[in-house]
């Protein structure tokens, strides 16, 4: 059997980093792409079988020419994971219109942008894995996370639209549910959007920050969230979704047993909101 290969966007850190590194312990050939300046990355470079190049996804020039690189280093690709993204929290009010466009842009848009231009070599083989990194945000909502939440929402119903016709030529689409993991999202790719001159949400706001500070201390360690993307490439069934974490387990599992008065009242009294 031949050697498989994965590509991996955002691997300059975080949940996309350990992918990587993991899949290469596991004899993997490794696409690692990374925004800017991936000669600059001593230690993905220094491994063998991972080829480290440029890829952002707002930028399909970029991407379409990591994949033919890609490609012509491994000679297939087999698995794609759209890992790269972006978050936008914070009151709706407050936050700009081009923060709003970046949500999208990176979340929803460039994670279309790398499907679009890898299908072509998955239905010229026959066979092809994507996995789309989505979030337990993407099942569930908190406060402050309009931005967030209405993307990663797109990414789910997206996902799962996109299946029926990969069906169609024997490609995979999956999803990962990731809940809170102790990774550096937070402060390289978290964007918190507020205003303290709109006075009448500042309880509310220190409310919900505070408990939000919380939910991070608890996190999860992110080596999940790889174990459970190397699960959703090498199982072989035609699984769409995947959960990685015991808080997201938990939460999402009380929203589909609640209605969304119970839901939202949990949430809400959980946030003191």
């Amino acid at each position: 059997m031949n050697t498989q290969t994965i590509l991996i966007t955002g691997c300059s850190s975080g949940i996309g980093r350990l992918t990587a590194q993991y899949f290469q312990e596991r004899g993997w050939n490794v696409i690692a792409t990374i925004r800017s300046n991936p000669e600059g990355d001593a230690e993905l470079n220094a491994l063998d079988n991972v080829l480290v190049t440029a890829l952002d996804v707002t930028k399909k020039e970029t991407i379409e020419t990591a994949i033919a690189a890609g490609i012509e280093r491994f000679g297939q690709i087999d698995v794609v994971v759209n890992n790269a993204g972006y978050g936008s929290y914070g009151l709706l009010e407050a936050t700009p219109e081009h923060k709003m466009r970046m949500q999208y842009e990176v979340n929803v848009i460039g994670t279309m942008l790398v499907m679009q231009a890898i299908i072509p070599h998955f239905r010229a083989r026959g066979s092809g894995t994507i996995i789309n990194i989505s979030s337990m945000g993407g099942k569930i909502t908190f406060p402050l996370g309009t931005m967030y939440h209405g993307s990663k929402f797109a990414v789910e119903g997206m996902s799962e639209a996109l299946s029926h016709e990969m069906a169609a030529i024997g490609v995979k689409v999956k999803l990962i549910e990731p809940g809170v993991m102790n990774t550096n999202f937070a402060t390289t790719s978290f964007d918190m959007n507020l205003d303290p001159s709109l006075t009448e949400y500042q309880d509310y706001v220190a409310r919900v920050t505070g408990a939000m500070s919380g939910g991070i201390e608890n996190a999860s360690d992110p080596i999940r969230v790889a174990e459970t993307i190397w699960a959703a490439a090498t199982d072989g069934t035609k699984q769409l979704r995947y959960i990685a974490g015991q808080d997201a387990e938990q939460i999402i599992a009380a929203r589909k047993a609640m209605d969304d008065p119970e839901y939202l009242a949990m949430i809400r009294g959980q946030f003191g909101a």
